[in-house]
């Protein structure tokens, strides 16, 4: 299978380890992963992020639950699933996130799929949804402007995660199914964008 990588120019870069803490066989990327098998690894079980922003996926071929990763330390697996619906003990593929503009950051966000219903716009962090005066739980669509965006299933961030991006779909998420092979339901309660 043919996949491309999206050029970095050096300014994202993740060390990995097949360990907790840091242990074990350690690689380093500055572009796409698109399989931690390929480079001798069965899964990622702690990475340090030393710039850029990254997304992490569940399984192979950026598939599965989203993980997103800033700049730090994650010395296992809870560090980057601990708030997610279900605990996930893998992390099978990554990439930059290359659009991530924390400062310039906007979304707007709809009750219905096809940008139909009630409509929103945010250009800073949303802890909660329903206490800015959001009806529901669902949100049916999004368009991202701009920047890079985490919307969590629960306010204060919580539950799964979807990572929406302005330089994917061309910024235009329809419906729930473009938001990641793992999207089963359009509950959202908090945003945030993406720190770079």
């Amino acid at each position: 299978m043919t996949h491309h990588s999206r050029s970095s120019s050096g300014l994202w870069k993740i060390v990995v380890w097949d360990e907790d803490f840091f242990q074990g066989k350690k690689h380093e990327f500055t572009t796409d992963c698109y399989s931690t098998a390929e480079h001798g690894f069965s899964t990622v079980r702690s990475c340090k992020i030393e710039s850029g922003a990254w997304a992490g996926f569940e399984h192979c071929g950026f598939q599965g639950q989203q993980f997103v990763l800033e700049r730090g330390e994650y010395p296992c697996w809870e560090a980057w699933s601990g708030s997610n619906a279900y605990h996930v003990e893998r992390m099978c593929s990554f990439r930059p996130i290359t659009c991530a503009d924390h400062g310039r950051s906007r979304l707007m966000l709809f009750e219905e799929e096809n940008f139909q219903g009630k409509r929103g716009e945010l250009s800073d962090d949303c802890p909660s949804l329903p206490a800015l005066g959001w009806d529901g739980s669902a949100v049916g669509s999004f368009l991202v402007r701009s920047g890079a965006w985490v919307c969590s299933q629960f306010p204060g961030y919580r539950g799964f995660q979807y990572l929406l991006e302005s330089d994917s779909h061309a910024g235009e998420y329809k419906h729930v199914r473009e938001w990641g092979s793992h999207a089963q339901t359009g509950q959202v309660q908090s945003i945030r964008r993406v720190q770079q």
